[in-house]
């Protein structure tokens, strides 16, 4: 894809969240063929001609004012991430600079160590294709058994979108699904293209219906904190909370890591649960769940 492509598939599905009503816009005589707002309706509010916003949303206009990007992030209601998204559209670089270093996906000795120890605690180290690189015993017993996997498939929006199983691992599967699509589209720069993360969208888009609706979507997400429900055939359903922790100095690692709410019914689970696969004491470098790097040999 072209950046004038996505920049103009970005506003266009922008346009298309904004209620014409909530803008004070006066109703039209005529019908309008889609959802949301028409370009003549973002240009009238920005205030600036709707040829020019129309030339700016096909990527025809270089060198676009702060005043010019503000005045259409307010009318879009765009949040400070998707501010983000449409100024690294817009904005080109010099070609030396357009080149994107490939993620790493080894991982410290130091930050491996740390997962172990977190353990009962479940943690998980991904890469920014959302790549697994990294996990603990407890993560495997509540998740997936990320080493039976081939490294190609301990990937979180491979295994969401590929494996049915994880429709009844999450109950709100929808509610996980789209935010790790969403994220897979933050961490996509169409100016410093990632031939791996590429494939992996275009395999997804191809093998999952779900994952090509949520892609057409074109939502951003930046990974934090929240909960979600999931299940396990051991103990049920169970609330944990999540965090999310970016690794420094690691090429866009981070680390997730879940709990439960202290005293509560999901925290009994949880105990539960791990405390029924405990650690088999065996030789260093073979330790029960130690977390591995995909590519490390």
């Amino acid at each position: 894809m072209t950046e004038s492509h996505d920049l103009r598939e970005f506003l266009m599905s922008r346009r298309a969240q904004i209620d014409p009503a909530s803008t004070g816009l006066p109703e039209t005589a005529t019908a309008r063929r889609g959802k949301g707002l028409r370009r003549e309706e973002v240009a009238a509010l920005a205030g600036m001609s709707v040829d020019y916003y129309a030339r700016l949303e096909q990527g025809r206009i270089g060198n676009v004012s702060d005043q010019i990007l503000t005045a259409i992030e307010d009318v879009l209601g765009l949040t400070p991430l998707e501010r983000d998204h449409l100024r690294a559209l817009v904005r080109t670089e010099p070609a030396q600079a357009r080149k994107k270093a490939p993620p790493a996906t080894r991982v410290r000795r130091s930050l491996r160590d740390l997962i172990v120890a977190m353990d009962p605690i479940p943690v998980i180290l991904q890469g920014p294709r959302m790549e697994v690189l990294a996990w603990n015993r407890a993560a495997t017993t509540l998740l997936a058994d990320f080493a039976a996997m081939s490294p190609s498939d301990r990937n979180i929006a491979r295994w969401l979108f590929l494996d049915s199983s994880t429709r009844t691992k999450y109950p709100d599967w929808e509610d996980v699904a789209a935010p790790t699509v969403a994220a897979l589209r933050a961490a996509r720069d169409p100016r410093r293209p990632d031939e791996a993360l590429e494939r992996l969208v275009g395999e997804l888009s191809v093998a999952s219906e779900d994952f090509a609706r949520f892609w057409a979507g074109y939502r951003l997400f930046k990974h934090g904190h929240g909960a979600k429900r999931i299940f396990h055939e051991t103990v049920g359903t169970m609330t944990l909370n999540y965090e999310t922790f970016d690794v420094p100095d690691s090429g866009g690692q981070f680390f997730s890591t879940y709990t439960a709410d202290v005293g509560s019914p999901s925290a009994e689970k949880l105990q539960i649960l791990l405390s029924w696969n405990e650690p088999v004491p065996i030789s260093r470098g073979q330790e029960a769940g130690a977390p591995r790097a995909v590519d490390e040999h």
